[in-house]
């Protein structure tokens, strides 16, 4: 299904078929349905985390391993749709010198808030777009944010209502929803945090004329 967005922002768009999104995150596809850029969705399948596990075994950080992964889902799709434009995107956290990734679990998310509770973390967000089989464009952006002082009964109630949605992006929380209760302060752009560096990408999209300038 093509999502044209919640704004007249689609007609902008010089292409005949959509932008390809390489990912199954909802906050990147929040992100997209705010340009109003038409898009499909089309997850990529790649095994991340043994991905994630030989760039940590070869000493690489987060701005090397979440820019590798994103381009890794953008050229696995990239390959099955010729001619199209594909973007991809992966995210990581880093606290004081750890790497974290999606929690495998709900103990896994209870120990990674406890981790970065009354801590500042920042957030790698990888972006990568190809057409083709071939890489167009690549950037990756940060933002730290502070956790406020996280209360064993708080942690219960935040994890009980969040359910698996804690499980499904680093650091356990989105921002744009009960996330927010757990911070103190945010440095950073608000696109970046959902996991997808969007002014980059629009300003990509423009320059391999996919969209109007």
């Amino acid at each position: 299904m093509v999502s044209r967005g919640k704004n007249p922002g689609a007609r902008f768009w010089t292409k005949a078929e959509p932008l390809i999104l390489a990912s199954a995150s909802a906050g990147r596809r929040l992100a997209l349905e705010q340009t109003g850029v038409p898009f499909i969705v089309q997850p990529a399948s790649i095994d991340e985390r043994a991905t994630e596990a030989l760039l940590l075994q070869s000493g690489a950080g987060a701005d090397k391993i979440a820019p590798e992964l994103a381009k890794q889902k953008t050229l696995a799709v990239s390959q099955k749709n010729p001619g199209s434009l594909v973007l991809g995107a992966d995210q990581l956290a880093s606290c004081e010198g750890r790497i974290l990734s999606k929690p495998v679990n709900i103990d896994a998310a209870r120990e990674q808030l406890r981790l970065l509770s009354g801590r500042t973390h920042r957030l790698h967000s990888a972006a990568c777009i190809a057409r083709d089989g071939a890489v167009v464009f690549e950037t990756v952006s940060r933002a730290d944010l502070k956790m406020r002082e996280l209360s064993p009964a708080f942690l219960d109630g935040y994890l009980q209502d969040a359910g698996d949605a804690a499980l499904s992006s680093v650091g356990c929380y989105q921002l744009e929803a009960l996330g927010v209760h757990l911070f103190e302060s945010i440095s950073g752009d608000y696109w970046t945090i959902l996991g997808l560096p969007l002014l980059p990408v629009l300003d990509a999209l423009r320059r391999e004329g996919a969209l109007l300038a």
